[in-house]
């Protein structure tokens, strides 16, 4: 047995050397990390059998790396092989680079495509992108603004925004919504406007800053407003094969990710809705939605009065509320702490402002509809303010705007418009009722006759011990009414 082991562990030697023997040397000094050269590269460029304006690219170089592709006709690609398409006649300087631990090498052919095939850009994709051939102004695109998932964010593998959506009109106040894309079939030009001013995040205003651009300002609707003034005329590629979009000379959909490719994940003639890859936070991928710049139009939304109520006792809530930073403990089918003949149900709403956050809410949404506040104005619940939350204490407050660092024995009822996403606060109609008794219910009405005018309201936002400091406290309230 022990003869057959050592026989075994010399086959096993051998063999390794035979198969380290069969390894081309190159490959060896590359794992080790040897600097490669342009006089060691090749690739080769070959027409496709489907037209002598595709050409299929692949790599041929004698040893491993990360290849990287320029196509030359504004398409970039990655991997051992490519495939670009060329519509129009003339000579493409296609660049390949190839990546190992060692460092980068480069080389450049020049690719002569003899003549045009513009049956490439027939296809349905350029067709509804361009508005087609006869479309001489081309086809305008716009962030679909005034509906939800327009813009958003995840995980670069998701399918998905999973991490964020932007609600109705939630970036109003910033550039995003100010650019326009007119893209042509002619002559694959697209032709970028905006106000000046580009959209991102820290990373992405980090990554403008390096590459000469600003100064930039934080809009209302938070992150940054980044000064750029796009050029006159850009063009762009359309791979029909997978789908991909890239825009030249480093242009993008209004909103700085750090790359000019993206991925059409689907595209009809009212709607594109597009993915990329950011390059300056790594793992991050964006979504885009846009839609031709004569339909977005701010859809006509119906006033109406219809009556909302509830009691907490069923196991299907009618009015079900949305909670925002809110304590654990918040129950919407809470035994009532103090079941008096002046409120008997068996459930109420326990409310727990959550310490250590300054803004505390719940809210519900209406659908389909705006308040009518000429009929339905007067909101009434009973609540119960218990006396053992600490109404002594100062807080940590927001800013220096807050007066107010003390849980209050008070409770706001606010009325916002929700299609303005997280500006909503920012129009807003208030009622509040301050000092209120402890330890027993009251019923109060909430009146909102004085903004009967306003049509744009469909939010109903209540907050326990007043906004802005970081106190926590348990608070109640049941029979919920909005009526007239």
């Amino acid at each position: 047995m022990f003869q057959y082991i050592i026989k075994s562990g010399m086959l096993c030697a051998l063999a390794a050397c035979l198969l380290t023997a069969c390894e081309p040397q190159e490959k060896d000094e590359f794992e080790l990390g040897a600097l490669p050269n342009a006089q060691q590269l090749s690739f080769t460029m070959t027409p496709s059998a489907a037209s002598a304006n595709v050409i299929e690219f692949k790599s041929t170089t004698p040893f491993n790396g990360v290849v990287v592709w320029d196509l030359g006709n504004n398409a970039k690609a990655k991997g051992n092989t490519a495939v670009g398409e060329y519509p129009f006649a003339g000579t493409y300087e296609v660049s390949y680079a190839i990546y190992t631990e060692g460092g980068s090498a480069t080389i450049t052919q020049n690719l002569v495509i003899a003549n045009d095939d513009l049956s490439l850009l027939s296809h349905p994709l350029y067709t509804v992108l361009t508005g087609g051939a006869d479309a001489v102004n081309g086809k305008t695109w716009v962030f679909d603004q005034y509906h939800s998932g327009h813009f958003g964010v995840g995980p670069a593998a998701s399918l998905k925004p999973e991490w964020w959506a932007a609600g109705p009109n939630d970036k109003l106040d910033c550039s995003l919504y100010t650019n326009e894309f007119t893209f042509k079939q002619v002559g694959v030009e697209m032709t970028w406007v905006n106000n000046g001013s580009v959209y991102t995040n820290g990373a992405g205003k980090a990554g403008l800053e390096a590459l000469g651009f600003g100064p930039s300002v934080v809009p209302p609707a938070g992150d940054f407003d980044v000064a750029y003034q796009p050029k006159a005329l850009y063009h762009y590629s359309l791979s029909t094969s997978d789908s991909t979009l890239v825009l030249s000379d480093g242009a993008f959909f209004g909103h700085y990710a750090g790359t000019s490719t993206y991925k059409i994940l689907s595209i009809t003639k009212d709607e594109m809705y597009v993915k990329c890859m950011s390059t300056v936070e790594s793992g991050n991928g964006w979504w885009y939605r846009l839609i031709p710049k004569e339909l977005n139009v701010k859809p006509v939304v119906p006033t109406k009065a219809v009556p909302l109520s509830e009691g907490f006792e069923t196991e299907k809530p009618k009015v079900v509320f949305a909670t925002e930073d809110m304590g654990d403990l918040t129950s919407a089918a809470y035994q009532n702490p103090a079941p008096v003949p002046f409120n008997e149900s068996a459930a109420v709403y326990l409310y727990q402002k959550k310490a250590g956050v300054a803004y505390s809410n719940i809210s519900h949404v209406v659908s389909g509809y705006k308040f009518d506040l000429t009929k339905q104005n007067q909101i009434t619940m009973k609540v119960f303010i218990p006396s053992y939350n600490d109404y002594v204490t100062e807080n940590a407050v927001a800013g220096d705007w807050v007066s107010n660092k003390v849980l209050q024995k008070s409770v706001a009822v606010k009325l916002q418009n929700n299609e303005l996403g997280t500006s909503a606060y920012t129009t807003q109609v208030e009622v509040m009722k301050n000092d209120l008794p402890t330890d027993q219910w009251v019923e109060l009405t909430f009146d909102f006759s004085a903004a009967a005018n306003r049509t744009d309201l469909d939010k109903i936002l209540i907050q326990f011990g007043t906004e802005g400091h970081n106190g926590g406290g348990i608070f109640f309230f049941d029979d919920f009414k909005f009526a007239e």
